[in-house]
């Protein structure tokens, strides 16, 4: 919940772009009954995949850096398994809505055991807190006011919370505070906690057959808390950064243009259309751009109000 200091707002637009009803939106930005049915149905199959080559992709990225053994490679892989972080925590937000899989049982466990825990994540403790700020963004139960409020700053301000986080001073305070949740009184954290490090004991042991058990510092653990760290603020600022509170979704939140390396190295699986996201919630993230799309046909967003690129709002982020 946000401070007596937190100031909310200083990004949120000024005027917005005058919509209209179409076939498949309404001007208030919400599907039509047959459209919102089409979009809101779960590719299992096709998201079973996703998880799959989320796992091989990286394994074969490191097998392959291994194998060639170039510290200029190894230094493209530090910065990717960042992004496997991303990537990870992505589809477990997707998890965390439950539209991984339309199987109940399943978008859990896997929601859970194979992106969740492997990040150190509870999937269904992010999930009580997340669905909080959905329900009233910047409402009075928003968990994430102290990340978005008082922008714009400084550039300095924002380089030098990028520098504690790319340092890994961030990550290893968050780390710190979540591992003493050990003893803590509540037997349900205790009991998520050990079932979070029962899992990285089995990505060291994978290490460990694999005769590099270093890596699982190198290459897991140390990414998560640099780089992932660095992703994880440029994309939230990106999403929410100096928006308030309104039931119209575009002062809540921010709309960016999707180019394809940020789709590839901060938001992988669509989660950069966050706008659509929040227009709709139960939309899953493979039907997240023509959403977008039908969006723009509605004059619900323009060009006026989507950032052209990241680089521009994080510019306007850091003007004060």
């Amino acid at each position: 919940m946000a401070g007596k200091s937190a100031f909310l707002g200083g990004m949120s637009p000024s005027a917005l772009p005058q919509s209209q009803n179409t076939q498949h939106v309404s001007a208030d930005g919400r599907l039509s009954p047959e459209d919102r049915v089409r979009l809101r149905k779960i590719p299992s199959f096709k998201n079973a995949w996703s998880v799959a080559w989320l796992y091989g992709q990286n394994i074969l990225l490191l097998a392959v850096t291994v194998r060639i053994n170039n510290p200029l490679l190894w230094v493209v892989a530090f910065l990717l398994m960042g992004r496997a972080h991303a990537q990870f925590l992505s589809l477990m937000h997707e998890a965390a809505h439950r539209l991984l899989f339309a199987h109940k049982a399943t978008n859990d466990f896997v929601g859970n055991w194979l992106l969740g825990y492997p990040t150190l994540t509870s999937t269904p403790a992010y999930r009580r807190v997340h669905m909080a700020h959905h329900k009233r963004e910047f409402g009075p139960n928003e968990p994430d006011v102290p990340l978005y409020a008082n922008y714009p700053v400084t550039r300095a301000s924002l380089r030098r919370k990028l520098v504690r986080d790319a340092t890994g001073q961030t990550g290893f305070k968050l780390l710190r505070n979540q591992m003493r949740g050990l003893k803590s009184s509540d037997t349900r954290v205790r009991h998520t906690l050990w079932k979070m490090l029962g899992v990285q004991a089995v990505i060291i042991t994978a290490f460990i057959l694999s005769g590099y058990w270093w890596m699982y510092l190198v290459m897991w653990v140390a990414p998560y808390l640099t780089v992932w760290r660095v992703i994880n603020r440029l994309r939230s600022i990106a999403e929410h950064g100096g928006m308030r509170e309104d039931d119209d979704r575009r002062y809540t939140t921010h709309s960016v243009h999707q180019h394809w390396f940020a789709r590839f190295m901060l938001v992988p699986y669509n989660i950069g259309f966050h706008m659509a996201h929040h227009v709709d919630a139960g939309v899953p993230f493979r039907h997240l751009p023509e959403y977008h799309r039908l969006l723009h046909t509605a004059n619900y967003l323009d060009n006026t109000l989507e950032y052209p690129s990241y680089r521009r709002l994080w510019a306007a982020l850091a003007s004060a």
